[in-house]
C-alpha cells in the first residue's frame, strides 16, 4: 500500500466530554478553540462578548430580565451550555464507536433465487462489483448505504461490526457511516474550491487552527489525482469532471469521517484509479466500487460477481492476478503519459510498440 498520501490531521488536544470545569474557561479562548460555543449563546439571543473572564462569572453577569425572557435560571443556563457542548462535541469526534467490518448478509436474486452468503469487509479492503450492465450492482451499493435489513427488493441485510445498526446509524444523518461517490457530479453553489471545504471543515467541527492546513492538504491530494490542475480560488462550478470527482475523492478521505466509501464506476471519473483507492484505503475507508476496469478489478482483494440482481460468487485475488496486476499497473502508467500529452498539445510520434515493451 502506497502511504505517502495524505491522512487526516491529527488534534493532540481531544477532549472525551465537558463537565463543570469549563465554565472556569476564558470566553474568548473557549470561542476560538471552540466556535460552536457562540451558537449556543447566539440562538438565545444572548450577545457573547469578546472578554477575558469566565463563562461562569459572565453567566452570573446578565440581566436578570434577559434570565427571565428565556425562563430560567443561572444555574439552568450554565446546565445547558454544558450539555449543549457535549452535543457539539459528540457531533465533531464523529461515531461513537470505531467501525472494523460491515457484512453482507445475503439475500435472493430477480428469481428468487438465494445468495447463501455471509461476505465480511475490514476496514482497508477494496471489494470489487463486477457484472454486466443491469445486473444488478447499483442495488448492491443501495443496500450498503441504506443498511439494508431485509427491507429492500433483495432481501439483504447488513451488519456493522457484526451487529444490526442502530436506527441512528441508518437514519441520523450526523451519524451516517457511509459516504457515496456517484457517476455524475455537479456543483450548483457559487463557491470557491476554499470556501466550499472551508464549510464542509466547520460542518464537522474541524478547529479554525486546522482548517487552512486541511484545505491544503485536500487540494494538493486532489491536484494529484487529477491531470487538470486547479486551486483554491477556482469556483467549483468551473470544475471540469474529473477535477469535480478528484475534489470530492480527496474531501472523502481527508475531511469526511465516514468509514465506508462507495464508488460507482471510478474509471469514468478522469482521476488516476490507483492513486485514488490508495488516498482512500491510507486514511482507513472500506472501499466498494462497481468496475468494468480490469485494473481495478484487481486491485481489489475480492471481486463480487453480480448476475440476475444476484451475488453469483465471490473472487479472492489470486497470486497470478497480483503479478498481473504490477503488469496493468504499468501499462496504466504509460497510458497516462500519453493522456498528459494529448492535455499538453504534444504529438506522440514515438514508437509506441517499443515504447510498450520497454520497462
Amino acid at each position: 500500500m502506497n502511504n505517502n498520501y495524505p491522512k487526516k490531521i491529527a488534534d493532540t488536544r481531544i477532549v472525551k466530554s465537558f463537565d463543570s470545569s469549563i465554565l472556569d474557561e476564558n470566553v474568548t479562548q473557549l470561542a476560538e478553540r471552540y466556535p460552536f460555543a457562540k451558537v449556543f449563546f447566539d440562538d438565545k439571543e444572548i450577545n457573547f462578548p469578546a472578554s477575558k473572564q469566565s463563562i461562569r462569572n459572565w453567566v452570573r453577569s446578565l440581566d436578570d430580565f434577559q434570565l427571565l425572557e428565556l425562563g430560567m435560571s443561572r444555574d439552568e443556563l450554565a446546565t445547558d451550555f454544558i450539555e449543549f457542548m457535549n452535543r457539539m462535541l459528540e457531533i465533531k469526534e464523529g461515531h461513537s464507536e470505531d467501525i472494523e467490518s460491515i457484512t453482507i448478509i445475503g439475500g435472493h436474486d430477480k428469481s428468487s433465487n438465494p445468495e447463501n452468503l455471509s461476505l465480511t469487509v475490514h476496514t482497508g479492503e477494496i471489494i470489487c462489483i463486477v457484472g454486466p450492465t443491469g445486473s444488478g450492482k447499483s442495488r448492491l451499493l443501495e443496500d450498503i448505504e441504506y443498511l439494508a435489513q431485509g427491507d429492500t427488493p433483495t432481501g439483504r441485510r447488513v451488519l456493522v461490526n457484526n451487529t444490526e445498526p442502530s436506527y441512528a446509524i441508518r437514519n441520523d444523518i450526523e451519524k451516517r457511516i457511509v459516504a457515496e461517490l456517484s457517476q455524475s457530479m455537479n456543483f450548483i453553489m457559487d463557491l470557491t474550491v476554499e470556501e466550499f471545504l472551508c464549510l464542509h471543515a466547520k460542518s464537522r467541527m474541524v478547529e479554525s487552527d486546522y482548517i487552512k492546513q486541511l484545505i491544503c492538504k485536500v487540494l494538493k491530494c486532489a491536484n494529484d489525482l487529477t491531470g487538470e490542475q486547479f486551486n483554491a480560488n477556482t469556483p467549483i462550478t468551473m470544475l471540469s469532471g474529473g477535477q469535480s470527482r478528484a475534489l470530492m475523492i480527496a474531501d472523502i478521505a481527508l475531511i469526511s469521517r465516514s468509514p465506508v466509501v462507495l464508488i460507482d464506476e471510478i474509471e469514468n471519473a478522469g482521476v488516476d484509479r490507483s492513486k485514488a483507492l490508495n488516498v482512500l484505503l491510507n486514511n482507513d475507508k472500506i472501499v466498494f466500487v462497481v468496475t468494468h476496469d480490469p485494473l481495478i478489478a484487481l486491485m481489489g482483494n475480492r471481486r463480487v460477481i453480480i448476475a440476475n440482481g444476484g451475488i453469483s460468487d465471490v473472487l479472492e485475488r489470486e497470486e497470478q492476478e497480483q503479478l498481473n496486476l504490477e503488469v496493468l499497473s504499468q501499462l496504466d502508467a504509460k497510458i497516462m503519459h500519453l493522456r498528459q500529452l494529448v492535455r499538453s498539445g504534444a504529438h506522440i510520434n514515438s514508437d509506441l510498440n517499443t515504447f510498450f515493451r520497454e520497462g
